[in-house]
């Protein structure tokens, strides 16, 4: 690749938890691209269960190995991350219609706000295509199994989390 640009994509989000849905995404975006950010919001209004610490531990920890991604945090307007990273595509995880009103709506003000980024929108396999980190949360809180939905070691933090906070 010496020489040639290298194709950087971002792909923002809360990830609490990270879930195999997100790796599914993260796995489509990396073959799509030479790098892939992702990035996690630090001042989310969604009240994370995870510190974002915690956060960024478990995604590093999903990631461990994969070449051309790379983990941090972002506060404030996604765009202005991508500008300053040099990204100049948006990946958005699109698993329903319901997910699609919201993130066009978005798509389009990041559009207004920094015309020269442009957005993505990558569908999970059908495997994944239902799961959500609210959902994961929901199942962890009431004692399910989550082992099919998330990575080992975040099926464990959620279990801790939940038998600390009884």
């Amino acid at each position: 690749m010496s020489g040639l640009k290298k194709r950087r994509a971002l792909y923002p989000g809360s990830f609490d938890p990270v879930t195999y849905g997100h790796m599914d995404i993260i796995n489509r975006a990396r073959e799509l691209f030479d790098e892939v950010y992702v990035a996690i919001a630090t001042n989310d209004e969604k009240n994370p269960l995870f510190p974002v610490e915690d956060r960024v531990q478990l995604l590093k920890q999903t990631v461990k190995g994969k070449k051309g991604i790379t983990v941090s945090t972002f506060d404030g307007l996604i765009v202005d991350y991508a500008r300053a990273n040099k990204i100049g595509i948006l990946i958005r995880g699109l698993r329903a219609t319901s997910d699609f009103d919201y993130e066009f709506q978005m798509a389009l003000t990041n559009r207004e706000l920094a015309s020269h980024i442009d957005t993505i929108f990558l569908m999970p396999s059908e495997k994944h295509f239902y799961l959500s980190s609210r959902l994961v949360k929901e199942i962890s809180r009431l004692g399910g199994d989550v082992s099919k939905f998330v990575p080992p070691f975040v099926a464990r933090a959620l279990k801790t989390y939940r038998a600390l906070h009884v």
